[in-house]
């Protein structure tokens, strides 16, 4: 019998139990509800048995034990509730008191509440320890030490659960505290702000900086996390309608962890610069897309309305479009970072009320090509494996992707992974955190994905080290494909993707030659205009060597936004109605159809950059626009201004005026994430319930609910109530949630799909046995290299690569209305190799203007030897350093998605920052000190 398995027989307390061997007297204590003191031991974390406070007496031993760290044996007989071990407990616990402050940092002081059970009183001993100086520093985090017992539980959550060692620990006997790297105060740390530390603490030494948690909340929610695909759970902790913080909950995808954005990202919601009424564009003012309005004076732009006045111009003006037009005449926008049932509703909005599939949203931003490789070669655009499965992988390639800034939780598990033997691939042009705890890096140069890709396939099958008999019975193609790599050896490969031959052939032996390997993806794979090919080669490497359809295996382009994965899932683009049903399919149209009482346009609709060279041709006229900012996001950011102010009609939905909504003809004030409940669907295929914690202000709406008033106003005479309804109508039309109900969801608040019948348990891990494609095989689909559209030159001889930063999201108008979130990165910055910056003459710090071929804009720049010689990195948060004016708008040809992974750009030193007026949450922190 295997070891972990083994059982025992022991008692305690007189009581007979029966446990595993493996397990220590403290887990069976409480499966049995017998509660033993604990302050240095935490579930899910270490033993380190070093506080000491629970101790047992185990009969036949001259020394008392403690619980957190032995291990049960046949007939042993413990005790915790002994004279001997409750006085060693109450000692211990009198010990610690007798150096607590008089100040109290948390209402929930562990040690205070142990010692209320236990009875012990005011300590007789004298405080030994020096008095600490709190450390402020942190704009999240308060340092009290003096509240510290040496418990250690900050350090293992940093360094254990988390893993990004930033707290050690320092000196000896008495003085031992926690530190920060070299004893940095921790706002000058590497600190990235998880607060996993603060979560862990039992004493307050490490608490939220605002002092929130002294705070009696009026209640809690339990809901789901707003921000990138990872779907972290956690609670809502609420007092007088506003959230005053935010705790991990035991979530499948987290299990209590969070990251900067999750724990401290929600004061957005109650920002002074919500929307709170309708607002209709002034006659006579002009839409101009080379100006933000600052929020202090919308209304000399914009009036405020009524509701019946705004959804009456609003509907009425998009319907009169449509009636004279015809339906291709408008477009419409929906939200990734809205619920399942908003984008199902919106969608559905556009396809029966306009008349067109022109409806898209951020996925054609960010995994479009991944979504149509997967498709083509799958036949499904969803992830084989949860993110949690590389615990269970030998080999992780993760390629294209920087988790620990973009999906910070996901990163954990794989650092976790990493701890216990799993072989850590990264493959990146920068070099991103996570690659320090690499087996191999590859520093592959910018646009040449396919080379390396190729090159590792080569080896694979001139070696004989594919999987025959997977190929044989479960896919198609593979000649053509094998044929196609036999050009692509690593010698001749090389100096083109800049990795040496012979690494490219270790990392081709140990991915195909080990038990389970896994393939992670982001969109520095599919950002491109080979974005498809990038995915076509990462599938291919998984077919051939038969590393999927098994724990521990397996393709997983990891998701961005909150419910991008949902969104595309509820037909919330052009070409797909809910389920990835093509609209130009008979048999498809045919049914909904049917569910729908209408005539559908078989036709696929156009895409986000399509709709805007459309408004340029003068094919599309108006336009719906909910809770997306394509002015920040798009691609080539001027043009796309300059066709959203050239709109005859736009109507954007939003809870803040983004850029976007500087060019409204109509806004409507929607609701902020924790104001609304519905479902969301995160990177793992997992359903998952959001819970509605707060009131909208003013007359903000329900998305939900502005989403039916327009469809009544163009002509569709909707009728749902809850939310509920709306989902019900969803799994009757999409077979992959089918057996998921609203009641189901309430109770377990997550389920996994496919799970296409009530009752199933939905599959974590699917083609198993076949590919949804016909005849049940997955498809190889060989690719080339084909370069980037717009390549360094003398005139632009750098390049420009675009992504997020850990600390903001999106295009920032959440993140940058948080006060600590804006406080940690409140400045436009430039990451640029420390060599480019001294060939420029510029110093850390100092102000550089970055130019393409489609504008210029002016940040601060950063040192940054991530990035490579000759490429700078900038995030597209800052709205008063757009970078995306600067990008390409050339698309892939199958995904429709455009190049932003890769520009011509040139830089120098100098420039003007554009100002940030008063947009920002955090510069100013009102009301940090409070």
């Amino acid at each position: 019998m295997n070891p972990i398995n083994r059982t025992v027989r022991f008692s305690i307390n007189g009581r007979e139990v029966e446990a595993l061997e493996h397990e220590t007297l403290i887990e069976v204590a409480g499966r049995e509800l017998i509660e033993i003191p604990r302050l240095c031991y935490k579930e899910g974390m270490a033993a380190v048995g070093n506080c000491r406070s629970c101790m047992v007496e185990i009969d036949g031993e001259r020394v008392l034990a403690p619980s957190c760290c032995r291990h049960p044996s046949q007939g042993m007989k413990v005790t915790t509730d002994s004279a001997r071990a409750v006085a060693a407990q109450k000692l211990v616990l009198e010990l610690l008191l007798s150096d607590m402050p008089e100040a109290e940092y948390t209402r929930h002081n562990e040690l205070d509440e142990w010692a209320d059970k236990l009875g012990v009183g005011e300590s007789r001993f004298a405080r030994t320890r020096r008095e600490s100086t709190p450390d402020l520093s942190n704009p999240a985090i308060a340092v009290n030490l003096d509240a510290c017992i040496q418990c250690t539980r900050c350090v293992r959550a940093c360094r254990d659960v988390q893993v990004n060692d930033v707290i050690g620990y320092a000196f000896r006997g008495q003085d031992a505290l926690p530190v920060f790297d070299q004893g940095d105060p921790m706002g000058a740390s590497t600190c990235v702000t998880c607060g996993e530390c603060v979560q862990a603490c039992p004493t307050g030494a490490l608490m939220p900086a605002r002092g929130v948690a002294l705070n009696i909340p009026d209640k809690q929610v339990d809901s789901v996390c707003p921000y990138c695909g990872v779907g972290c759970q956690l609670t809502y902790n609420i007092k007088d309608n506003k959230i005053l913080y935010v705790e991990g909950r035991d979530g499948p995808a987290n299990h209590g962890r969070l990251c900067v954005k999750g724990r401290f990202g929600f004061d957005y919601a109650n920002h002074p610069h919500r929307l709170t009424r309708p607002l209709i564009r002034r006659e006579g003012v002009p839409k101009t897309g080379d100006f933000t309005i600052d929020p202090e004076r919308v209304l000399e732009v914009f009036r405020e309305a009524t509701w019946e006045e705004a959804l009456a111009l609003a509907g009425g003006k998009l319907k009169q479009i449509r009636d004279t037009l015809g339906p291709r005449a408008l477009a419409g926008f929906g939200s990734a970072k809205g619920s399942n049932e908003e984008a199902y509703l919106f969608q559905k909005l556009v396809r029966t009320g306009f008349g067109s599939n022109n409806v898209d949203h951020c996925t054609r931003l960010c995994h479009a090509s991944s979504v149509a490789a997967l498709l083509e070669g799958i036949g499904s655009g969803a992830v084989s494996n949860p993110v949690m499965d590389v615990t269970k992988a030998e080999v992780v390639i993760v390629i294209g992707a920087n988790p620990t800034v973009n999906h910070p939780v996901a990163a954990t598990w794989m650092k976790n992974a990493i701890r216990a033997g799993t072989k850590l691939i990264v493959c990146d042009p920068r070099r991103p955190e996570l690659a320090r705890h690499a087996h191999r890096f590859l520093q592959f140069k910018p646009d040449t994905d396919v080379a390396l890709l190729n090159a590792m396939m080569h080896v694979i099958v001139t070696e004989g080290l594919v999987n025959q008999d997977f190929i044989d019975s479960r896919t198609i193609g593979f000649e053509e494909l094998a044929k196609n790599v036999e050009g692509y050896s690593p010698e001749l490969m090389a100096p083109i993707c800049g990795i040496d031959a012979e690494t490219i052939r270790y990392v081709a032996r140990l991915y195909a030659t080990s038990k389970a390997s896994m393939i992670l993806w982001g969109m520095g794979v599919s950002q491109h205009v080979h974005g498809t090919d990038n995915a076509r080669c990462l599938i291919a490497l998984a077919l051939m060597t038969g590393q999927v359809g098994r724990p521990g295996t397996g393709l997983h382009p990891l998701r961005g936004q909150n419910n991008v994965q949902g969104a595309s899932d509820a037909g919330l683009i052009p070409m797909m109605y809910p389920d990835y049903q093509r609209v130009d399919n008979p048999q498809a149209q045919a049914r909904f159809e049917q569910a729908w009482g209408v005539k559908l346009d078989p036709r696929p609709g156009l895409t986000v950059v399509e709709i805007m060279d459309a408004i340029d041709r003068g094919e599309i006229r108006g336009m719906y626009i909910m809770g997306e900012n394509p002015a920040m996001s798009d691609p080539d950011a001027n043009h796309a201004r300059a066709a959203l102010a050239a709109l005859d009609h736009l109507v954007v939905q939003d809870i803040f005026l983004t850029e976007t909504a500087n060019l409204a003809d109509v806004i409507l004030p929607a609701t902020a994430f924790p104001e609304k409940t519905g479902t969301f669907t995160n990177t793992d295929r997992l359903v998952q319930l959001g819970r509605q914690a707060i009131d909208p202000p003013g007359e903000a709406k329900q998305d939900l609910w502005i989403i039916q008033q327009m469809a009544r106003r163009i002509g569709l005479d909707w009728r749902y109530g809850h939310v509920s309804e709306v989902f019900d109508e969803m799994r009757h039309t999409m077979n992959s949630i089918g057996g998921i109900t609203w009641d189901r969801l309430e109770r377990e608040g997550a389920v996994t799909y496919p799970c296409q019948h009530e009752g199933d348990p939905g599959q974590a891990v699917v083609f198993t046995e076949v590919f949804p494609r016909e005849g049940g095989r997955a498809r190889f689909v060989p690719a080339d290299i084909i370069p980037a559209n717009e390549r360094p030159d003398a005139d632009y001889p750098m390049v420009l690569i675009t992504g997020r930063q850990l600390e903001h999201w999106h295009t920032g108008s959440m993140t940058r209305r948080t006060a600590v979130l804006d406080a940690l990165e409140p400045d436009p910055v430039a990451l640029v190799h420390p060599l480019d910056l001294e060939k420029m003459g510029v110093k850390p710090g100092e102000v550089i203007t970055i130019e393409s071929r489609r504008g210029q804009v002016a940040l601060y720049a950063r040192a940054d030897d991530s990035s490579p010689v000759g490429a700078i990195f900038v995030p597209f948060c800052y709205y008063e350093a757009a970078i995306n004016r600067l990008t390409n708008a050339a698309l892939d040809p199958y995904g429709k998605i455009p190049e932003f992974k890769y520009c011509a750009i040139r830089a120098r030193r100098g420039g003007e920052v554009a100002p940030q007026g008063s947009f920002g949450g955090g510069r100013v922190l009102e009301g940090m000190a409070q």
